[in-house]
């Protein structure tokens, strides 16, 4: 086994610097007392209260609310139907085009994707609000729910299920009762990588949202463009915050979920 050197060490240390010190700075400087963000003047919660009195931030804030919780949980569904016949389905006519719109936008420029589904949009006559950003972000979030819950329905025992069928249940309640609890770890990871995807896309709402509905993001480019403030630095704390206690409390999930199933299964050999 090889030592950590201290080359690994310093690597290390510079690696996680770039990617979380400007989050840090940001957090230290939300409590600033000055107007100006790169000036301390001392600590204050002010900007805080500031940005709860915004009602152009809080209007925004419950669109991308509503639109990540909306297109995540559609895109969760979808994507686990899609996973489902990937796995499940065995060889079938048009397979190939069908995964291949299932991963194309992964890899589609998000400009491409907005402007075509800004295309379809107007080629429809849906007026651009909410819904349309909904199914545009389910659209591309959906892709990545596939890919999480197919890397689990891969190493899934089917056993398990043939044990189920063998003993009267019927396909949907084999699924219901065996399959969704063991991949729900998957599933609950898919749906907070939708989440998370929905709160932070801005090229995609950029297209899609109409004069009634704007997004947080494109509300803090605008703002940012006219300059930083500190209550953009609040209210970024405050999105940090909401993603790592959802990092969190999936990976305790997760953590819960493997050590019942391994208790269970130890269970089982005992027996």
């Amino acid at each position: 086994m090889r030592r950590f050197s201290w080359f690994n060490a310093t690597s290390l240390t510079f690696g996680f610097a770039f990617l979380y010190l400007p989050m840090i700075i940001l957090v230290f400087y939300s409590f600033n007392e000055s107007k100006l963000v790169t000036v301390w003047a001392g600590f204050s919660t002010k900007w805080y209260g500031e940005l709860l009195r915004n009602d152009a931030f809080l209007d925004a804030a419950m669109v991308t609310l509503k639109v990540a919780v909306a297109s995540s949980t559609i895109a969760t569904v979808l994507g686990t139907m899609a996973a489902y016949v990937l796995v499940r389905a065995g060889r079938f006519t048009g397979r190939t085009v069908f995964s291949g719109m299932i991963y194309a936008p992964l890899v589609m420029p998000d400009v491409i994707t907005g402007l075509s589904l800004l295309l379809l949009f107007i080629g429809v006559g849906l007026d651009r609000g909410i819904t349309t950003i909904i199914l545009a972000h389910t659209t591309f979030a959906m892709c990545y729910v596939s890919v999480v819950v197919s890397s689990r329905l891969v190493t899934f025992d089917r056993s398990l299920e043939e044990a189920a069928l063998d003993l009267g249940c019927t396909p949907f309640e084999s699924f219901r009762l065996v399959t969704l609890p063991i991949i729900a770890p998957a599933v609950i990871s898919g749906w907070l990588l939708a989440f998370t995807l929905s709160l932070d896309d801005l090229v995609i709402a950029s297209f899609t949202a109409g004069p009634s509905a704007t997004t947080l993001p494109i509300k803090i480019f605008s703002a940012v463009r006219l300059g930083v403030s500190p209550e953009i630095n609040a209210l970024s704390t405050i999105m940090i915050a909401i993603v790592t206690v959802g990092v969190i409390t999936a990976s305790l999930m997760s953590k819960r979920a493997a050590v019942k199933r391994a208790e269970d299964e130890r269970a089982a050999v005992r027996a």
